[in-house]
């Protein structure tokens, strides 16, 4: 058996400040900076898992997709925007798709 000492360190609160209060107004520039870091995490992350170069080019694809479809960058869609997109655009766009999907 091994043996691990475990020293305790001492936790407290912390005072969290608000970051808006620090930064400036973001640009249109810093948002499509920010969605192409966060879609080629996605892309690292979904090669990471070992998925096939097809599967994330079409999963990027439909982000994409989206992504020219929405007004807004695509994490403040909401529920009613998504079921917009999958329920009534794609399916018009992509007459197999759901049959594809199964």
């Amino acid at each position: 058996m091994i043996g691990v000492k475990v020293r305790r360190l001492g936790s407290g609160l912390a005072a969290v400040r608000d970051l808006r209060e620090f930064r400036g107004p973001v640009s249109a520039e810093d948002l499509e900076q920010f969605e192409t870091d966060v879609l080629a995490g996605f892309v690292l992350a979904r090669a990471s898992a070992g998925l096939a170069d097809g599967t994330i080019r079409g999963d990027v694809g439909h982000l994409d997709q989206m992504r020219a479809w929405s007004v807004r960058p695509l994490w403040d869609m909401e529920p009613a925007g998504a079921d917009g997109y999958f329920g009534k655009v794609l399916r018009e766009s992509a007459p197999g798709w759901p049959a594809r999907r199964r």
